[in-house]
């Protein structure tokens, strides 16, 4: 491949990795030499920009042009410069201080770069972390940003991401321990840190090291990180990106890992994850809905583990699958649908892609999976038909086939065999039926997944190919003018098979030869039926098109358009057309050609639907055979023209002849073929111009000018002439070419053989000819209308410019047009020839013989048609021909939209300076359509915004006079850009915006501005919004490393090509590293002045009050973290602080806040040694946990600092001397006026009932008392007490955030100091704590918390002890009380485990007072015990905790609800509310505490992390007890919230170790005497099985115990108890828990036969027996269980449900309850059978139907 031109142009390297495509193209040998040229260019310039210290414009544009370069040619360099250029650009990526525009850029091309990760080995690349991972902790967890001193675009986040995703493989060997050193500490469950550090994990850790260093990958932390995942439930935030850690360790790691302990626990998980209903009336936990795990990585992880020796995976897969069949049935639904579906929508495209890279891969240097592990046949085979069942019930679902027909098209790669018949099967019913359209859609869609795989047969499948025929024949009905969907499916089904089979009648085969096989010689026979079904199609097309005629109305009113479904149909049914007829052979096509040509030639038709159809389709022939067909259409139009233009009045007609018109659209459509075969008609064609091209008739002279267009469109362009699936076409005979061999057969690249059409001199000729006799006399008339020589009216101009526009077939020809100025001047009303000209201009500057626009669309239908075709399986570019054809047409769009170069050149900006004229032009919708033009032409030309913002600004300063106000709107318009292309007023360049932002302020002066205005006053708005939201903060430091000039200076030194230009001498880098300086410090004035010109802005009189804010809101975007404000600015913004608007004093708030930070003094850090200062020797390996070394971090009341030695003595003494801008701040607020008029403003309402505590003003608190330590406090401390006094929620609210700031600020103030503050503090917030009301608990509880947050306990001693005084005194009633818990909480809980004593203390005091009457109260003491408990986890590798344990705690519990356990009857809740009149009873005790106990557990069921433990197990017989049975609101609280517990508990997850232990509390309770208790624990069961599926499944004895404990309730006497049983056993069996075998089936029956006593004669006067017998019970468990068997497969026949309907039936006429638990069964039999009811038929013989058919509706079914 490589070196294939002569000597000189041949590449001395082998290519990385090139496009293909560029050898196809017909000037693919000139491309060789044009690429090395422009990479050396790239190397030379790129070097030199950096080593010149040159990152913009210079770096940045070298950059760009080198992704281009990869766009254009792929990775078409060597090795050595492929791992330069990752270097550079990893080393400019991370350069600390850069942009982050920038940043983003080199990123997106770094990205690029390492794409394709098999080029580089790890011995050819090897990438440090660390720089990574600190940019990641500057940009995503950056300490300033919420301050606003830091603006990020909102993509960053997803592009740093990507980046290292893409640098993972190559970092060094001993990176995993690093990350591990680092990001250990952060790893605490019950912290935010937790979910930084699993988040820098999952990111980070690289999983793909060679199998000789897993001991230093994965090996290091697999087993702790698994073993974490197992101990925790309740999905915390962190546990999906654990899955996904895991689910990529797997999948790079394929038979190295030993997954089967985990299987059963990792499914579980996953069933648990997809949120699906169970039982009934069931609770969700809500956030198992948000923190779900990504289906995406759940499908890598099972396809990882699938395959090798054990089987195991596979046979939980087929568990999932059963357990969850049902739920695809298309008559369910739920929000839980979209997970299900994507499940089948990926797991089979990620298992054939194992396949592929496992058996059709190029070997590369990453880990081959080794042979023990590959997928073998019988895997394939079992995973198909675990799967296939639930995907033939999606195909209906109402989210619509597309998932089940992509999983189908993966499916059928593996195994055609068992996928293709079952979706036949479906589909020719669908076919035949006529009453549901959804049905045949859906599946259809899904044939067309599998069309590739049917036509091609193949070993599997050989009888694939017979079924085309039929499928094609009966499809045609669809195309049916009454319904667009139908119309469309069947289309895209007809084009997709044609254009995988030749066309081709093979029938005379059969006679020649003998050799065929069985399959052949079917096909053969039916391939006589291809000339039918042609024809019959374009019938039903003609039956289409004659129904569309635009109807009379449409005609009157002139709407040119189509509407959009029309245009729909039209291009399915030309592209189909032409499909069908490239397919063809040559009799077929001659056939329909003649049908065709009678069809045009014989009807008139209007040329706005109609028209289009039947000419696209005319066009479509011709295309195919351009000689055959030319002579047939272009003399017949030619005639009847001329025949029709001989009388000159026609010229002059308003109205033209439908005739006429109808065939100059048949003309202009047929010329779009091939040049060359146009050529022999061109005097005919010519003549024909002539008459027509100035008909006065607009639509007349516009069908003629697309003539012209496509006239030189046909000869001057380069495209391939045809797209057949073969090449060479089918015109051989069929003795040396049997098509069958071909049909669903992939083009070969190598040899495509496409045939070109590049332009001949003949046809340039031509092509000049045209130009010459019709473009330029048109020039010649607009210029001399423009010097106003010649008078022209205004539909001339417009029929000038249209021909003028339909001449420019490219932007090489350009044509100067002076009539802009003479329009807008002397006829600006004439906005139709306005629109012409801005479409001139637009294609001028755009234009290279095919749109943007254009080609984007066709880049994605290629690939969604690429998409639906492709064979994923076999490997890369297996695609048919045509496809492969019109990649390579793409490809050269692509080159030349790219190459043809975008240097901005003098004409380019009089276009530019014309559409910004048009652009401010009085007609709106001209000023739309120019603006449009203008900001694409923006984007296409470098630099030439800086060129043209002056001139828009022009029209917004305030003393010039004589601008309109729609000129003011359309330079607003102008900067503001549209949604996608630049946006001139935020151009991320200091010169631009120091240009824009002060102009856009001071507008507001304008003589033009109008705030009555609502378009203007819109636009000011979104302008400020859009810059607010796109700003991005503008670098000021530009240096470059010497790291990356080292790099450069290699990359200049590389062969292959050189790279061009010289090397640099010394003097050129000092002058590079100059200049460089001063780029910097012009930046830091540019800063600057932009701060005084807004400052000077904002202070001007007169401006109106909007201005003023936008001007501060850009003022507050200029804060930055490397550089102080200047002091004006600062002063503005503490005046600010009191300024009349709220907006402003907001503003006001955060920039005083990032200020202060700006200023804050930086602390010596001390790095300490924690063994050291706990006294502890260091111990051999490390244990998580309360450990001996971390002691000394808890709180401990005797060792508590309160003396000032024992303070830490590193405190330091205040600043004496201040910075002018802290003296700024320090003057403000030592004003007694000016705080007093702050918390005046601060304490005011802003929204009612709205408002909550505002992190903003904490931020300026906490600043202001930790820069200035306790400075203000005298001055605040009046208002503080004030405030506190009155308990307005405003005023609370703002005390709140004070203290708050106090507290966080006092860090490293002197011990006097802090103790001082105390003092002061603590009476103030006993006060607020005893005037707290419903509207401030919240406040004061973020306000403690805050307080609290990652500080030391030690440090806070005071506060703890107040909050701990009493919580509980009852003093203020309940509510108080409740909230004091509240805010205790929010403090503890932010210490986690640092506080064990205040822990116990507070249990302590908690425990007694458990029996609490008030509501709110115990809910609040539940949410506390939640929280003390929180730090008892069992974690692996950990410590046991110093925090109270639940175990402990539940033992003592346990022994104060003894009383209520051994009491039998019904617990009534019949407490009186009132606390302590007298000692009540153990009982009633016992109820008041179950009551908080519930409360507690339930609270927990939603945060712990983890579950239930086997003291609490022992509570269930007691809640099994109260529950109710009914759901009724109406039942008290303890009844209702044991039934939520218990719905909620049933949902835990469940460790292998406590299975035995609940089993056993279950079954003890079976044997309760209350029914309650029995009926709850069914309901208990259902819900428990499903959520831990897999773990019951694989514990043996389990099922068993469970089985048999359904049974025996079967038999239970109460009535409903038998009911639930048997609605617990049909759920087991439905998702398969249970098997339905012989013994079960024979238990039942055995129960059925029991006899039943005679009834006796009754006395009349005996009471009637309402007891029923034991033998009643037991005939009615049989049939309950036979019911059960019955009910569990609601969608399908199995096998056993014939004879036990028989069986049933039997007891039609037994005593109630049996007769009516028949009844039901038989309803609901027929209810979920109706639908398929067709297909269940055949399971049945003749006498059990009869038998069926009389329950079904004898007359006891209505009884």
């Amino acid at each position: 491949m490589a070196g294939s031109g002569p000597p000189g142009e041949a590449p001395g390297f082998v290519p990385q990795k090139e496009i293909a495509y560029n050898k196809l193209l017909p000037y693919g040998d000139r491309l060789e030499a044009e690429a090395s040229r422009l990479l050396a260019q790239i190397k030379g310039n790129l070097g030199r920009a950096v080593q010149l210290q040159e990152l913009w414009p210079g770096g940045l544009f070298w950059t760009r042009k080198l992704s281009t370069y990869i766009r254009l040619y792929g990775r078409k360099f060597s090795k050595e410069d492929h791992v330069l250029f990752i270097k550079l650009l990893y080393e400019l990526v991370t350069i600390p201080k850069l942009e982050i525009s920038m940043m983003q850029g080199f990123a997106r091309l770094l990205i690029n770069l390492l794409k394709k990760k098999e080029l580089l080995s790890r011995d050819d690349l090897e990438l440090p972390w660390r720089p990574l991972y600190e940019m990641l902790e500057r940009i995503l967890y950056s300490k300033t940003e919420h301050l606003g001193l830091n603006w990020f675009p909102n993509s960053v986040e997803s592009v740093l991401k990507t980046l290292v995703k893409s640098c993972r493989p190559y970092f060094p060997e001993n990176a995993s321990k690093e990350m591990l050193d680092e990001w250990r500490p952060l790893m605490c469950p019950f912290d935010v840190t937790m979910q930084k550090a699993i988040t820098y994990f999952e990111l980070f850790l690289p999983t793909s090291l060679p199998p000789e260093l897993h001991h230093k990958g994965f090996k290091l932390w697999f087993d702790e990180f698994i073993g974490l995942w197992f101990s925790v439930q309740n999905l915390p935030q962190w546990e999906g990106h654990l899955v996904n850690l895991f689910a990529r360790l797997a999948t790079d790691n394929i038979g190295y890992i030993d997954w089967d302990p985990y299987v059963p626990k990792i499914f579980t998980r996953i069933l648990r994850s997809l949120n699906l209903p169970v039982g009934s009336g069931q609770v969700l936990v809500p956030r198992f809905l948000t923190n779900a795990y990504d289906i995406g990585h759940a499908v890598m992880w099972i396809t990882a583990m699938m395959g090798g020796p054990s089987k195991l995976v596979q046979k939980h897969l087929s568990g999932l699958f059963n357990s969850i069949a049902s739920f695809y049935h298309p008559s369910n639904n739920g929000r839980w649908l979209n997970k299900l579906m994507k499940l089948l929508q990926r797991l089979p495209s990620s298992v054939v892609r194992r396949l592929h890279r496992e058996r059709y891969k190029k070997k590369t240097w990453l880990t081959p999976v080794p042979d023990s592990h590959k997928l073998t046949d019988q895997d394939v085979t079992d995973f198909v038909e675990c799967i296939i069942q639930p995907v033939l019930l999606a195909m209906f679902s109402k989210t619509g086939s597309l998932e089940a027909a992509q999983a189908l098209q993966n499916l059928a790669l593996m195994r055609p065999e068992l996928v293709i018949p079952p979706v036949l099967e479906k589909t020719y019913p669908a076919l035949e039926t006529l009453t549901e359209p959804h049905q045949l859609t859906a599946t259809l869609s899904c044939v067309i997944g599998v069309a590739r795989s049917l036509v091609s047969g193949g070993k599997w499948f050989p009888e694939g190919p017979t079924h085309m025929l039929p499928l094609l024949m009966r499809a045609l009905p669809g195309v049916d003018p009454n319904d667009f969907s139908k119309c469309m499916i069947t289309f895209q089904f007809i084009a997709t098979f044609s254009t995988l089979v030749p066309l081709v009648d093979c029938s005379t085969v059969l006679q020649e030869r003998d050799d065929l096989t069985e399959v052949e010689r079917e096909l053969c026979s039916a391939t006589a039926e291809f000339e039918d079904f042609v024809l019959q199609f374009m019938d039903r097309c003609f039956g289409l098109i004659e129904s569309s005629t635009l109807e009379q109305t449409r005609e009157e009113t002139e709407t040119e358009k189509m509407t959009h479904l029309e245009s729909l149909v039209e291009l399915g049914l030309s592209s189909t057309f032409s499909t069908i007829l490239t397919q063809c052979s040559i009799e077929i096509f001659k056939v329909a050609l003649e049908k065709v040509f009678n069809f045009a030639v014989s009807n008139i038709f209007e040329t706005r639907v109609a028209g289009r159809m039947v000419a696209d389709m005319c066009r479509a022939a011709v295309k195919c055979c351009p000689e055959e067909s030319l002579k047939l259409f272009v003399p017949h139009c030619c005639r009847v023209i001329t025949h029709l233009t001989i009388n000159d009045d026609v010229l002059h007609d308003e109205e033209l002849d439908k005739e006429l018109l109808w065939n100059l659209q048949l003309l202009s459509e047929i010329t779009r073929v091939d040049g060359k075969k146009l050529l022999p008609y061109r005097e005919q064609l010519v003549k024909i111009l002539q008459r027509t091209l100035h008909l006065t008739c607009k639509q007349g002279y516009i069908l003629s000018c697309n003539l012209l267009h496509h006239l030189l469109r046909s000869t001057t362009l380069i495209y391939p002439t045809e797209y057949c699936s073969v090449p060479g076409g089918f015109d051989k005979p069929l003795s040396e070419y049997f098509p069958i061999k071909d049909w669903g057969k992939p083009g070969d690249l190598w040899n495509l053989n496409i045939q070109w059409h590049v332009p001949s001199s003949k046809e340039i000729t031509f092509a000049y000819y045209l130009l010459d006799s019709f473009l330029q006399p048109e020039l010649t008339k607009l210029e001399h209308y423009a010097n106003g020589k010649q008078e022209m009216s205004r539909d001339d101009v417009q029929q000038c410019l249209t021909i003028v526009h339909n001449c420019l077939i490219d932007n090489t020809l350009f044509v100067s047009i002076p009539t802009v100025d003479y329009i807008l001047n002397n006829s600006e009303d004439d906005t139709k020839s306005l629109f012409l000209i801005i479409k001139i201009i637009g294609d001028l500057l755009q234009f290279q013989g095919s749109h943007k626009h254009e080609f984007d669309s066709r880049w994605k239908s290629f690939n969604l048609v690429k998409k639906s075709m492709e064979n994923r399986l076999k490997g890369k570019k297996q695609h048919i021909r045509a496809l492969l054809i019109d990649r390579v047409m793409l490809q050269h769009e692509l080159r030349t939209l790219t190459v043809e170069g975008c240097e901005y050149k003098n004409i380019h900006q009089d276009m530019i300076r014309d559409l910004l004229c048009l652009s401010t032009s009085s007609y709106g919708q001209v000023r739309n359509k120019a603006q449009q033009a203008f900001f694409t032409a923006l984007g296409t030309y470098n630099f030439c915004c800086r060129d043209i913002i002056p001139l828009v600004l022009e029209f917004l300063r305030p003393d010039q006079h004589n601008v309109t106000q729609q000129q003011f709107k359309g330079a607003l318009y102008c900067l503001l850009g549209n949604h996608s292309g630049v946006c001139l007023a935020n151009l991320h360049d200091w010169d631009c915006i120091v240009q824009t932002w002060p102009a856009i302020v001071s507008s507001g002066l304008s003589k033009a501005m109008s705030l009555e205005k609502p378009s203007i006053v819109r636009l000011f708005d979104d302008l400020a919004e859009k810059i607010h939201r796109q700003y991005e903060t503008i670098g000021l430091d530009f240096s470059v490393p010497e790291k990356c000039v080292e790099i450069a200076i290699l990359m200049q030194k590389t062969k292959n090509p050189s790279a061009s230009g010289m090397m640099l001498s010394s003097e050129e880098i000092q002058l590079g590293i100059q200049r460089q300086k001063e780029k910097n410090a012009e930046a830091l004035q540019n800063y600057e002045n932009l701060v005084n010109m807004l400052l000077d802005c904002v202070n001007q009189r007169n401006l109106p009050w909007k201005f003023e804010h936008i001007g501060i809101g850009f003022l507050s975007l200029l804060l930055r973290d490397d550089r102080v404000l200047p002091v004006r600015a600062i002063r503005f913004f503490v005046q600010c602080l009191n300024h009349d608007a709220i907006v402003v004093r907001k503003m006001g708030i955060s920039a005083v806040a990032g200020v202060l930070k700006q200023l804050k003094r930086a602390h010596k850090k001390v790095s300490i040694c924690p063994y050291e200062v706990s006294g502890v020797p260091k111990p051999s390996s490390i244990q998580a946990g309360d450990r001996p070394d971390n002691q000394w971090l808890h709180f401990d009341s005797e060792s508590l600092p309160k003396t000032k030695q024992a303070w830490e003595s590193c405190c330091f003494a205040y600043h004496c001397f201040l910075l002018q801008a802290e003296q700024i701040i320090y003057d403000h607020f030592s004003d007694p006026k000016f705080v007093e008029q702050l918390i005046k403003f601060l304490s005011l309402e802003d929204r009612k009932g709205k408002d909550k505590f505002n992190p903003r003003r904490f931020c300026l608190f906490k600043g202001v008392f930790r820069n200035f330590d306790d400075a203000f406090l005298p001055v605040l401390k009046p208002h503080l007490e004030h405030l506190v006094a009155d308990s307005h929620e405003s005023t609370q609210r703002c005390v709140a955030e004070i203290i708050a700031g106090l507290i966080r600020g006092s860090k490293h103030w002197t011990f006097e100091k802090v103790e001082k503050l105390w003092k002061l503090l603590c009476p103030l917030l006993r006060t607020a704590l005893s005037n707290i009301t419903v509207e401030t608990y919240n406040d004061w509880g973020t306000c403690i918390a805050t307080s609290c947050e990652s500080r030391d306990p030690r440090k806070l001693h005071w506060l703890f002890e107040l909050l701990l005084e009493s919580p509980l005194s009852g003093e203020g009633g309940s509510f108080v009380d409740a909230c004091r818990l509240y805010v205790l909480q929010g403090g503890l809980a932010q210490q986690e485990w640092r506080v064990p004593e205040l822990l116990h203390r507070l249990l302590k005091y908690l425990e007694p007072k458990l029996t609490q009457v008030y509501k709110n109260v115990r809910e609040r003491i539940g949410s506390v015990l939640t929280y003390i408990f929180m730090i008892d986890v069992s974690l692996p590798n950990t410590a046991p905790t110093k925090s109270p344990h639940v175990h402990e705690f539940t033992t003592r519990i346990l022994e104060n609800l003894k009383p209520l356990m051994e009491v039998d009857e019904e617990i009534q809740n019949h407490v009186m509310e009132e606390n302590g009149v007298g000692e009540q009873d153990e009982r009633t005790q016992g109820i008041k505490l179950l009551k908080t106990i519930l409360k507690w557990l339930m609270a927990s069921a939603g945060r712990s992390f983890s579950t239930a433990v086997t003291e609490q197990l022992q509570l269930l017989p007691l809640f099994f007890k109260i529950a109710p049975v009914e759901n009724d609101n109406s039942y008290d609280e303890l009844k209702r919230d044991a039934k939520m517990c218990l719905s909620l508990m049933s949902q835990g997850l469940l460790y292998p170790q406590q299975v035995p232990l609940v089993l056993q509390v279950l079954k003890q309770t079976a044997r309760s005497g209350s029914w309650h208790a029995r009926y709850t624990i069914l309901t208990y069961l259902q819900t428990m099985v499903f959520y831990n599926l897999f773990i019951f499944l694989n514990n043996e004895e389990a099922v068993n115990d469970i089985r048999w404990l359904v049974i025996k309730l079967l038999e239970d006497e109460q009535l409903e108890v038998r009911e639930m049983a048997a609605t617990t056993l049909s759920g087991l069996l439905q998702c398969n828990f249970l098997t339905m075998d012989s013994p079960l089936q024979a238990h039942f029956e055995q129960l059925c036969k029991t006899r039943l006593p005679k009834k006796r004669k009754r006395d009349l006067g005996t009471v009637v027996d309402t007891i029923p017998s034991a033998d009643l019970v037991k005939r009615h468990a049989g049939v309950l269980g036979l019911s059960a068997c019955i009910l569990s497969s609601p969608y399908d026949v199995p096998t056993w449900m014939p004879q036990l309907l028989m069986d049933l039936s039997a007891h039609l006429n037994d005593p109630q309850p049996i007769e009516m638990t028949v009844k039901k069964t038989l309803s609901n039999f027929r209810r979920t059978h109706h639908d398929n009811w067709q297909e269940h038929k055949q399971q049945f013989t003749d006498d059990q139907l009869l038998v069926l058919t009389d329950l079904l509706v004898s007359p006891c079914y209505y009884a």
